[in-house]
């Protein structure tokens, strides 16, 4: 792992501290406010010095499109195991046996927040806050939630990510992060409709 200016350790640890604290990564501009460069530009050399280095990667064509590379070389904390889940069937439970597809090991301080498994994404729903088909979601079992927050949500037997908005007492809408999707609105009253837990953090692994 080749080793990084005090600068761009600044912007990973600025991306580091944003997934933190929102659970997707900032925007070239939100690097600028928080760390007071003056354009864009810098923000991006520094990025695309990380990514060439093997510190992040990014997806082009994305505002959030920056996620921290888990790579072992870096990980020095204490490593704990953690279910990771894909395809959820359909009625089951989210950790049930048959929706677990391996366990992987991650520092039990790599997030702001201590989170309970991961959750592979399927679709491109949330590509524009930079969350990717087969990236890896940390999530946090809780639902106590607040409207921006993203959700991994139970719609009938369908579960799903994305922001969670409550409009009213009896109507929810989940909104995608891609044009191309629709906002899910969720009626409280005659839906089947509960919520498994938020976003705490992501990974994208080689």
């Amino acid at each position: 792992m080749k080793k990084i200016t005090s600068q761009q350790q600044r912007v990973l640890d600025c991306i580091q501290i944003y997934l933190n604290k929102t659970g997707f990564p900032p925007t070239r501009a939100d690097i600028c406010k928080e760390l007071g460069f003056k354009s864009p530009n810098s923000a991006e050399t520094h990025l695309r010095a990380l990514e060439k280095k093997g510190f992040i990667s990014i997806e082009s064509g994305t505002s959030r499109g920056i996620s921290i590379i888990n790579n072992d070389n870096k990980l020095t904390q204490a490593d704990d195991e953690y279910p990771v889940v894909g395809l959820v069937a359909a009625g089951s439970p989210t950790l049930a046996q048959e929706n677990i597809e391996q366990t992987i090991n991650c520092p039990n301080k790599f997030f702001d927040s201590d989170f309970d498994y991961f959750l592979k994404v399927k679709g491109l729903s949330m590509k524009d806050v930079g969350i990717m088909e087969d990236d890896l979601i940390a999530v946090k079992k809780t639902n106590e939630v607040r409207n921006g927050d993203i959700v991994i949500a139970r719609l009938e037997d369908e579960v799903t990510v994305k922001f969670f908005q409550r409009k009213s007492p009896k109507i929810v809408e989940l909104e995608p992060a891609n044009e191309d999707y629709e906002n899910i609105v969720v009626d409280l009253e005659h839906q089947d409709f509960h919520i498994e837990g938020k976003s705490v953090g992501l990974l994208r692994k080689n």
